[in-house]
């Protein structure tokens, strides 16, 4: 099952020092992810001074359950990065998925 991830930063003073300290952690398991093909898209998002200020994910999980799992060891919840988390059921478009040769 396909969900967009979106997840929001703090806006205190020290919520992209957090972002930093944890960012190597998060996409190392990212990259565990993309490679098992549980991720299929990610991207920062940014402010008006391109600032990161969040994050959204499109994952692929057999469950929400497996989705909520994976939430409480991700590095950027646990290191109180993204301070809210939206999760919403999706359908990516064939076009948009990989073709298995």
């Amino acid at each position: 099952m396909q969900f967009v991830v979106t997840g929001y930063d703090g806006e205190d003073p020290k919520a992209l020092e957090r972002r930093l300290h944890k960012r190597e952690e998060h996409l190392k398991g990212a990259e565990k992810m993309k490679a098992s093909g549980t991720l299929l898209f990610a991207t920062a998002l940014l402010d008006d001074n391109e600032k990161m200020v969040g994050s959204i994910l499109v994952v692929d999980f057999p469950t929400r359950e497996e989705l909520d799992k994976w939430l409480k060891v991700e590095p950027y919840v646990t290191g109180e990065v993204w301070l809210k988390v939206d999760v919403r059921p999706c359908r990516v478009a064939p076009m948009f998925q990989k073709v298995q040769a």
